[in-house]
């Protein structure tokens, strides 16, 4: 990996690289994406079909061969081994848990003039969620997307995910079963997408679409995004650390290359006020990529898209971060825990030495969905928020309208809408 001194003259063009890190060339497949979703639009399950055998590598006969079956996922879970479908139900209960304790509620507040005003929260009545299958089958992004959905109270739950070859992974569709999914589709990408916004004959059309995707599933959300609600744009995992002179060079190291595994555009960027740890952990790198099964791919993704800054001060660590805005952040300092505070922008932050980033990947509680690419200096992770909507509460009684409805009536006279304050002004000589 290569280290940067944040007092060296290059440094802030080295940094301002390494914003860029999550930058996606959508402009480059918007033409392409755009259209796969008009085929979608105008041919629903025919284009489907048909894109599936273009990208998939197999070939839908009839509509049905685009449906998952509810006995496939019972046969998947029932063949589990006995310690992993605990760990599933361990992950699922603390997933549970937290997303619990994420749910707003209505309310409704009465002024003493008895005038009502409060908030109505309901949750969507359909959720499409994309599940990846590329590269990896990634079950824990099921839990990740469902779960909250499921808290939210989400009555139907839409599932897809690519099937290449006409193949799904066991413990995906195991997954399915737990989740209590009962439609889940074979179909990825961007047309995966265009199905759950748009509709099909055996798609239904969804009110928000959750989960990530490679950078066609994101051109597409942001195409269809107003058909639809999404979460967030999601770009390559990536992970930043804080360090300082207590941490151990292997935790982090392997901490680095847990998100480099992913995929060859991750990123992973240390700040450490310790150029000895910083040394330390370019060897330890070294060392254990030779020991993973992905080791081609975290070392490309450590090579063009890792680095290791060194600042002189804490502060100046946090600042920098701040600037980086990571996905995931972990603090493993003396006392992470008095950082906190001075954190603005991460998707999830990891305190101390025992809390390392795949923890939140599968079973803290909190979602792993988060965002990427600096977006988190304004969004926020995935949660029961993205499966609810809310609707302002008002009922005014004669005497509230009497005491606010002359300056409402007032508003509306200067801004030339005399059918709005006429509308005011009827109740108050009524109240007269």
């Amino acid at each position: 990996m290569k280290i940067i001194e944040s007092k060296q003259k290059a440094f802030k063009a080295e940094f301002e690289a390494l914003l860029e890190r999550g930058k996606m060339d959508i402009e480059g497949v918007t033409t392409i994406v755009s259209g796969l979703l008009k085929e979608i639009q105008e041919e629903k399950n025919g284009a489907l079909k048909r894109q599936i055998a273009q990208f998939d590598r197999w070939e839908p006969k009839a509509d049905s061969d685009l449906c998952v079956s509810k006995e496939s996922m019972k046969e998947a879970y029932d063949a589990l081994d006995s310690r992993l479908k605990d760990a599933l139900h361990l992950a699922y209960e603390r997933i549970e848990a937290y997303h619990q304790k994420l749910m707003p509620k209505s309310w409704m507040h009465t002024e003493e003039s008895g005038t009502i005003l409060g908030q109505k929260v309901t949750a969507v009545d359909r959720a499409g969620l994309y599940i990846p299958g590329g590269k990896a089958a990634y079950p824990s992004s099921l839990l990740m997307n469902v779960i909250p959905a499921k808290v939210a109270g989400v009555e139907e739950i839409v599932v897809c995910t690519p099937a290449p070859d006409n193949e799904l992974n066991a413990l995906l569709l195991a997954a399915c079963h737990l989740c209590q999914v009962e439609k889940v589709f074979k179909v990825g990408g961007a047309s995966a997408i265009g199905a759950m916004a748009y509709g099909t004959e055996t798609i239904p059309k969804v009110d928000v679409i959750t989960g990530p995707g490679n950078i066609f599933v994101a051109t597409a959300k942001k195409l269809v995004y107003g058909e639809v609600n999404i979460d967030m744009i999601a770009g390559p995992s990536e992970i930043g650390i804080i360090a300082d002179e207590t941490a151990r060079a292997e935790y982090i190291a392997i901490d680095l290359l847990s998100q480099a595994e992913h995929d060859e555009m991750a990123s992973s960027i240390l700040i450490t006020t310790d150029m000895q740890l910083a040394h330390a952990v370019t060897k330890e790198v070294e060392r254990l990529l030779l020991t993973l099964s992905r080791e081609s791919i975290a070392r490309k993704s450590i090579e063009e898209r890792g680095a290791i800054i060194v600042t002189e001060t804490l502060d100046e660590a946090i600042t920098l971060m701040n600037e980086i805005a990571p996905e995931h952040l972990e603090v493993v300092t003396k006392e992470p825990m008095a950082l906190l505070e001075k954190i603005k922008h991460a998707g999830a932050i990891f305190l101390g030495e025992n809390t390392p980033e795949p923890i939140g990947d599968y079973i803290a509680g909190p979602n792993h969905t988060l965002p990427t690419g600096g977006t988190a200096k304004f969004y926020s992770p995935l949660s029961v928020e993205n499966f609810l909507k809310k609707s302002s509460i008002i009922s005014m009684s004669q005497e509230g309208m009497a005491q606010i409805g002359e300056a409402c009536a007032l508003i509306a006279h200067t801004e030339g809408l005399t059918a709005h304050e006429e509308s005011v002004r009827m109740r108050l000589r009524d109240i007269d």
